[in-house]
């Protein structure tokens, strides 16, 4: 039988607990007054594969470019207590989907958000060929224009003959997405490295509405010439969007800034 997937949910003050799929109201939980993003006219958000941390100066980075985003968006993210205490300490909450577990630490996506989120559905898909999992993360936020943000944070899976499992592993997020009437950031590591991925990629995105961000200096990690990282978007507007380059993971973070756009 296939084990229901979870996220753990990390709160500054608050021993760590299992959320499993589910809007919070529905499932008893209680929700602190409604905070809405962004705190001011811009969302700032930060998307990054920490590569579980294995490099110097990832801390570093996340402070000086994570502390002014209000959402951060990571992948290979490990439990480490010097996450833990970074995540808990400058945000309210932080969702982690566990894809697997290294010998102490859980590494898998990890959501950091300056609000609560109102529903929060994580999933998991298995490698084919090494049997390892990638996880994916779907949580959503008020905004402060009364509208629903949804936030989908994904790894893919990586190590696969043809795009099936691929798909397979976007399918339940498409579903999502299509009953989500406000706006969507989708983003992370696609792992997108062939031209059938990037053609089932764009397939995907032009299914749900998604614009994908453009990049004018453009450093992302790529793999046999293709971009690994990416953010999609719908309901609203790039301000400005930049890749910081780092030696503190194997890949770079991106950095985009939203506007709501009203028209949408």
């Amino acid at each position: 039988m296939r084990k229901k997937n979870f996220a753990m949910r990390y709160v500054a003050g608050l021993p760590a607990e299992r959320v499993f799929p589910g809007a919070m109201n529905e499932l008893g939980q209680k929700i602190p007054p409604i905070q809405t993003l962004p705190s001011d006219d811009v969302l700032r958000v930060m998307v990054w594969n920490i590569f579980k941390q294995q490099r110097a100066d990832w801390l570093s980075v996340l402070r000086e470019y994570g502390k002014d985003s209000q959402l951060v968006l990571l992948q290979e993210a490990q439990t480490t207590p010097e996450l833990v205490r970074f995540a808990t300490s400058n945000y309210m909450t932080a969702d982690q989907v566990p894809a697997f577990a290294l010998p102490q630490h859980p590494s898998g996506v990890m959501t950091l958000a300056a609000a609560h989120p109102v529903y929060c559905c994580p999933l998991r898909e298995r490698e084919p060929l090494l049997r390892l999992s990638k996880s994916a993360l779907v949580t959503v936020y008020p905004l402060y224009d009364g509208r629903l943000l949804m936030v989908v944070n994904i790894h893919a899976v990586n190590f696969s003959l043809g795009v099936d499992v691929y798909s397979k592993q976007l399918d339940p997020i498409g579903e999502q997405i299509a009953q989500h009437k406000g706006p969507v950031i989708m983003a992370g590591d696609f792992n997108a490295w062939s031209r059938q991925r990037i053609n089932a990629l764009y397939r995907f995105a032009s299914g749900v509405e998604l614009q994908e961000v453009r990049f004018t200096d453009d450093n992302r990690r790529k793999a046999f010439g293709r971009p690994l990282d990416f953010v999609f978007y719908r309901g609203l507007g790039v301000v400005e969007a930049s890749v910081l380059v780092t030696e503190a993971s194997d890949h770079n973070p991106l950095i985009v800034e939203f506007k709501p756009d009203f028209h949408a």
